[in-house]
């Protein structure tokens, strides 16, 4: 067996703040790896820093020194959002041999006195800053892992557009460095230019929207073509969202379904099929707005469909009386899926009751009303009501 890869995690304290193992780690290997700011860190040997994107020149570079003893360097705790990851991923737990060192999240909140068992981190690395909208509630504690220099700007900008304004950031730069900053003020006032070495602490103050299934329909900017709140809260429960798992929105309208959906857990995802141009334009802007994971297809089902990848939960709010349509949904949805569809007309609610027969599920009738002004009185004025088919492949 060749020696496993060796990744050393290391912080902007550099050489002096790593373990004996750690060093002995560096000084023993062939081939050292990683940024050319990580490298710089260490005293000379033989190196190679690699170059953007990691996805293509590290396995090139891993292939190219195979046989040697390959070190490789990473910032902080190699598996927590790091290179650590990716390589396991890549070569296999065994074949890797991970030194940690402190996070950021453990420097930062040694520095600000949080518990960190009660923080939520959320990675802006790789992600656009929109995705901090489903972690921004009252009295929540952000830690927020910087792509560069003008994160602290975007996410202030982003705060006090969602209300967020007299919520206290703090920007710690070049944790555990010589160099250490440690700044704050409120969203409101944040003006500053930072180190591109930073992570941003957010103390929320704002008002609240849930991620509950259910946010008012007001949240979403739409033409009419919203599945409602008290509609959309039972289709959800139904459709069941899981961490990591993925779902089809068909006919997605106003993307109420698969932004809830996507905001249930950030690792959960949704693709949105909308055949109207408009409709997808304003689904994307519903999603950002409300940083939804959602990826918008613009085209009519099933045809659509083809070619995408195989979901754990398939939602048919438009369409469902499309030729082939069941088929098709039926067929890619995995083993213990669940497929939920909604129909408010007599056509869809036939089709319904077919395959119901044929597949069996759970059949619901929701009836909404709401109260309404009745000349210089209140009345109830019903909604459409809404029969719902859900069922496990």
């Amino acid at each position: 067996m060749p020696d496993p890869v060796t990744v050393v995690g290391i912080g902007a304290d550099g050489w002096h703040g790593l373990s004996p193992a750690a060093r002995a780690a560096i000084e023993s290997a062939d081939i050292l790896m990683g940024s050319a700011r990580q490298l710089a860190l260490v005293p000379d040997a033989p190196r190679v820093a690699w170059s953007s994107p990691l996805s293509e020149s590290l396995p090139r570079l891993l292939q190219e020194h195979r046989g040697k003893r390959i070190c490789v360097l990473a910032s902080g705790d190699p598996t927590f959002h790091g290179i650590g990851t990716t390589l396991v991923r890549m070569l296999g737990a065994d074949a890797v041999r991970v030194i940690p060192h402190p996070s950021s999240v453990s420097l930062a909140c040694a520095r600000l006195g949080w518990p960190q068992d009660q923080v939520q981190v959320v990675s802006l690395v790789n992600q656009p800053v929109e995705r901090l909208h489903p972690h921004l509630q009252p009295g929540r504690q952000l830690l927020i892992l910087s792509r560069g220099t003008q994160t602290p700007a975007e996410v202030a900008q982003l705060l006090v557009a969602r209300g967020y304004g007299s919520s206290s950031m703090t920007v710690l730069e070049q944790l555990g460095g010589s160099n250490e900053r440690v700044r704050r003020a409120a969203a409101a006032d944040w003006s500053d230019d930072v180190d591109a070495l930073n992570v941003i602490a957010v103390e929320c103050e704002g008002p609240v929207l849930s991620t509950v299934p259910g946010l008012p329909d007001d949240a979403y900017e739409n033409d009419g073509q919203l599945t409602k709140r008290e509609v959309r809260a039972v289709t959800l429960s139904r459709l069941a969202p899981v961490p990591g798992q993925l779902l089809w929105d068909i006919g997605g309208g106003a993307g109420s379904i698969a932004i809830e959906w996507s905001r249930h857990h950030p690792s959960c995802r949704a693709i949105a099929i909308e055949r109207d141009p408009d409709r997808a334009k304003r689904l994307e802007r519903n999603a950002a707005a409300l940083g939804g994971a959602v990826t918008v297809v613009e085209g009519a089902a099933p045809a659509a469909l083809d070619g995408l990848e195989s979901p754990d939960a398939i939602f048919i709010g438009g369409g469902a009386t499309a030729a082939g349509m069941f088929d098709v949904c039926w067929n890619a949805l995995k083993p213990g899926g669940r497929l939920v569809t909604n129909g408010v007309t007599l056509e869809t609610e036939s089709l319904i009751a077919a395959w119901h027969k044929t597949h069996g599920g759970d059949l619901v009738r929701l009836s909404v009303q709401r109260a309404a002004p009745v000349g210089t009185m209140t009345g109830w004025r019903p909604a459409m009501p809404v029969t719902i088919w859900s069922v496990t492949k």
